[in-house]
């Protein structure tokens, strides 16, 4: 479904909806909730890098409440990261179908049913202030309700109905912001979590995905099938697409530049995208005019698929999106390109990935705030000015000092 549609329905028709849940819950019975939680639903809608993200907070999770057991809800489209990563058994996953409005209101209605029928003890909202989110959540009738919350900020009204209401704090990063909605749970202090932890405290690497055997070797056969000039070369992936946000997109002509130095270093190079990014791809391959520059957008037909590559390359360089979330699942040395949005609050996890960001006085122009509505008119001077030479020189370094992990089948 169109972005800006979500974006109309979201304001227009959450805020009255928010409005009369936090009437209604003035006057409502809720359960008592027990000590410890015993059924905890997470809802997490958004991008499919969110959930790698996500990571660390399921593993607190699953630490502090063993005897729980762990839900989620979230957008069809994102389920394959989920499964991957194996955060929760399939049974417990709740899917939502947004590629149309009617498909938007049969399958949220069927998920408010499965969510009442579970009487979960405890919702965690990790979208930042998306209202659909905090009113699926409500509800759920969980008497628990954890989720990002305005407390002495203006606008980005969601109602009053989330009870226990997190600080969202744009200067740190996501996945630290995750793990404090987990600690919200049993937290006492106004606002929610003052614990103090260093960095080196958290989980904060992805886990390595596992695989079925044969799975790994079944995909390299087959594209060193396809691609023979890929056998036994350092591969270099390029990811020039923006994604459903073509502003964070880098102008094609750099990514010719980096892909012709590449090729000039011994890579060969390969470009990766969705389906949609097909003329894209097409467009960057002509213009390299090199035979070791393949087109592989649209090849991958799973997120699996995707890892499986990301852990045959020594390289990736890639605008702010999903594979420079996914190059965390294999640690495989990474260039990613940050301007409308910051690696502040979204670099990938772990030590194998360089962010390049330049912080002119309008970056990051897409925020919590403004639902990732940029006023940009389009002339994102925040990447145009990353220089491809720099990208290059940042290339070399990462891969000077990063070894990256290697994928393995799980039997």
């Amino acid at each position: 479904m169109n972005v800006d549609l979500q974006r109309a329905i979201d304001r227009y028709v959450g805020v009255p909806l928010c409005a009369l849940a936090s009437l209604l819950e003035r006057v409502l019975q809720r359960r008592t909730p027990p000590l410890l939680p015993r059924r905890i639903v997470v809802i997490l809608l958004s991008e499919m890098g969110s959930l790698v993200l996500a990571q660390p907070m399921f593993a607190l999770l699953r630490d502090r409440y063993p005897g729980a057991s762990l839900h989620v809800l979230l957008f069809g489209k994102n389920r394959e990261v989920l499964d991957l990563m194996a955060s929760v058994p399939p049974e417990n996953v709740i899917t939502i179908d947004d590629r149309s409005l009617g498909g938007l209101l049969r399958t949220l209605f069927a998920a408010i049913r499965t969510l009442r029928r579970l009487r979960p003890d405890a919702v965690l909202d990790c979208e930042l202030f998306a209202r659909i989110s905090s009113l699926l959540a409500w509800l759920s009738g969980a008497p628990l309700r954890v989720g990002f919350h305005r407390h002495t900020q203006e606008g980005l009204y969601r109602g009053s109905f989330i009870n226990r209401r997190v600080l969202y704090n744009p200067y740190r990063h996501l996945s630290l912001q995750f793990l404090t909605l987990a600690r919200a749970l049993a937290s006492k202090t106004h606002p929610l979590d003052k614990e103090h932890h260093d960095p080196g405290d958290f989980p904060l690497t992805a886990p390595l995905p596992g695989f079925t055997a044969g799975e790994v070797d079944a995909f390299q056969a087959r594209i060193v099938d396809d691609y023979p000039r890929l056998s036994g070369r350092r591969l270099a992936l390029l990811y020039p697409s923006g994604g459903i946000l073509p502003i964070r997109a880098w102008p094609p002509e750099n990514w010719r530049m980096v892909a012709s130095g590449l090729l000039a270093e011994g890579y060969v190079v390969a470009i990766i995208g969705l389906p949609a990014d097909k003329p894209l791809g097409r467009l960057l391959s002509e213009a390299v005019a090199h035979p070791d520059c393949v087109d592989l957008t649209g090849y991958t037909r799973s997120v699996r698929e995707l890892v499986a590559l990301l852990g045959r390359a020594a390289l990736l360089v890639t605008n702010d999106g999903g594979p420079a979330q996914f190059s965390s699942l294999t640690g495989v040395p990474t260039v990613a390109l940050f301007g409308p949005e910051t690696p502040r609050l979204y670099g990938p996890l772990g030590d194998h990935a360089s962010c390049l960001h330049l912080a002119l006085p309008c970056s990051p122009c897409l925020t919590a705030y403004n639902h990732r509505n940029s006023p940009c008119d389009g002339d994102n001077q925040c990447l145009r000015r990353i220089a491809p030479e720099r990208v290059l020189t940042e290339a070399r370094a990462v891969v000077a000092r990063i070894r990256p992990r290697s994928i393995k089948d799980t039997p």
